[in-house]
């Protein structure tokens, strides 16, 4: 009886270690950085399929007279991928004034491809260690994930605003679609 249980004790540690050695085994590499870019990959999505879904003569739709339009809510975000990544990869912003540019559909959801992929290059071999060297950002020192982060806050901030503004126009934004 004692040497059952004392096999049966066994055999659960090794299940267990088994199963602690295939978890740590399943960790990404430097996890804060894919997890990050996971997030920035899913709202730049929304974006993009927002974009594609609202019909071009609601580009200039504005819930008031105050806010900007929705078009411009789209040359914002893209604007600001190149802010965000030129200021991370120590360039020069290479694309400025899309928002004030750039005005029909197709010409917005190719600048935001476009925006979107400049920004993505900062991902590149990034390292969790790398993400964590200091950076200047709107004046202020930072750690490379901290803007990273802040990039995805903005982006989210403003989906929020593309999604209240289809919603104003009887549609369904991406985000609350059914999945497939």
């Amino acid at each position: 009886m004692r040497n059952d249980r004392c096999f049966s004790a066994f055999l659960l540690i090794a299940a267990i270690l088994a199963t602690a050695t295939l978890a740590l085994a399943q960790t990404p590499a430097d996890p804060l950085v894919t997890g990050q870019k996971a997030l920035d990959a899913r709202v730049k999505d929304y974006v993009i399929r927002a974009a594609e879904k609202m019909p071009e003569e609601n580009y200039s739709f504005k819930p008031s007279q105050d806010v900007r339009s929705f078009g411009q809510i789209l040359g914002h975000i893209a604007d600001a991928q190149y802010l965000f990544g030129s200021a991370l990869l120590g360039e020069k912003n290479p694309e400025p004034g899309i928002e004030k540019n750039k005005t029909t559909k197709a010409e917005l959801i190719q600048a935001l491809k476009d925006a979107f992929a400049y920004s993505e290059k900062v991902y590149n071999g990034l390292t969790d260690a790398q993400a964590a060297q200091m950076v200047t950002f709107f004046g202020r020192q930072g750690a490379k994930i901290t803007v990273l982060a802040m990039n995805y806050g903005h982006n989210t901030e403003h989906y929020g605003n593309l999604v209240t503004y289809l919603r104003m126009k009887g549609l369904v934004p991406p985000s609350s679609e059914p999945r497939k």
